[in-house]
């Protein structure tokens, strides 16, 4: 089973309003609300893409029922924990530019947080764990490392898509992979990249600290895939991009369910990619046709330093 934690999902509301006027009375043209959240977005596009998995994370008062009630429409498994405060609801607003207001969420106990641990220690070597996005204040800072450590002992692959501090914590617990984008990657490295090769070249110092393999994204040029083996570059169609934050997970999700479905390394990062680049394209999460016609569209070259 592939699981998703999202420590801090959302109600992500989205209202459309044209000729906004601050401080003054505004009428939505089109509102519309998801379920958000990282891992949660994972899932939906594993299920996008026929693989099925499990959301786990924290839920609480009206709006994790509905994210809950949303996911189990589209038969995706979710094991919340519950929690006594409400799951935070976040706004877009779009008005020809977009503006975003991010509430801070729920409380999380300790207790709270140590019956999701307890479910990451119920994974097996048959299991995958996803865990992608920021944790809320209540919960300690060191949660993905705590979860690495975990799956390290039961032999659960994990996947990590986080910010700086939070990917370093896992690198020596062999993360299957994780997916910086190059200004993560400059970050991560203080550094300028400006070339394939400086990517591949910090990609193996990834290695190195242990992850088994990188996934760079690398915007409107594609990405580069980098394992001890092989080093990949995927060159994307041109489109109207409308949908960055998505695109990530869509990408984690894309080669995950590669993966669980016995595809080449290959293959499976030119899943990632189409899917990533299928949702950046889509106002909501990449469908599946989307997925397919981009993925005659990619194309992957093998870069120097694949054996």
């Amino acid at each position: 089973m592939i699981y998703t934690v999202t420590f801090n999902p959302s109600i992500d509301y989205i209202m459309f309003a044209n000729n906004f006027e601050l401080n003054g009375l505004n009428r939505a043209t089109e509102t519309y609300k998801f379920a958000g959240g990282k891992g949660i977005n994972v899932s939906r596009v594993l299920k996008t893409l026929g693989v099925q998995s499990t959301a786990l994370g924290f839920a609480g008062g009206f709006p994790g029922q509905f994210i809950t009630d949303t996911l189990t429409k589209a038969n995706i498994c979710t094991d919340f924990v519950q929690v006594d405060e409400d799951t935070r609801i976040n706004v877009k607003l779009k008005t020809g530019e977009e503006t975003e207001i991010n509430a801070p969420g729920p409380q999380i106990s300790s207790t709270q947080f140590e019956a999701l641990l307890s479910q990451i220690r119920d994974t097996t070597e048959e299991d995958t764990v996803v865990v992608a996005g920021s944790i809320p204040k209540s919960v300690p800072s060191d949660a993905y490392e705590q979860i690495a450590k975990i799956t390290k002992e039961t032999g659960a692959q994990l996947v990590v898509d986080a910010e700086k501090d939070l990917v370093e914590s896992v690198l020596k617990y062999n993360p299957l992979f994780i997916k910086p984008n190059k200004d993560e990657l400059e970050v991560m490295f203080n550094t300028t990249i400006d070339s394939d090769q400086k990517v591949i070249q910090f990609a193996h110092e990834i290695l190195a600290k242990g992850a088994k393999s990188v996934i760079i994204s690398l915007g409107g040029e594609g990405a580069v895939y980098v394992d001890e083996q092989y080093s990949y570059k995927a060159s994307v169609p041109n489109g109207h991009v409308v949908n960055t934050v998505g695109s990530g997970d869509s990408t984690v999700a894309g080669m995950v369910a590669g993966l669980e479905a016995g595809l080449t390394t290959e293959e499976a990062f030119k899943q990632a990619v189409s899917a990533g680049t299928a949702t950046a394209f889509n106002d909501d999460l990449a469908t599946k046709t989307a997925i397919e016609d981009i993925k005659t569209q990619v194309v992957i070259t093998t870069l120097d330093g694949s054996e």
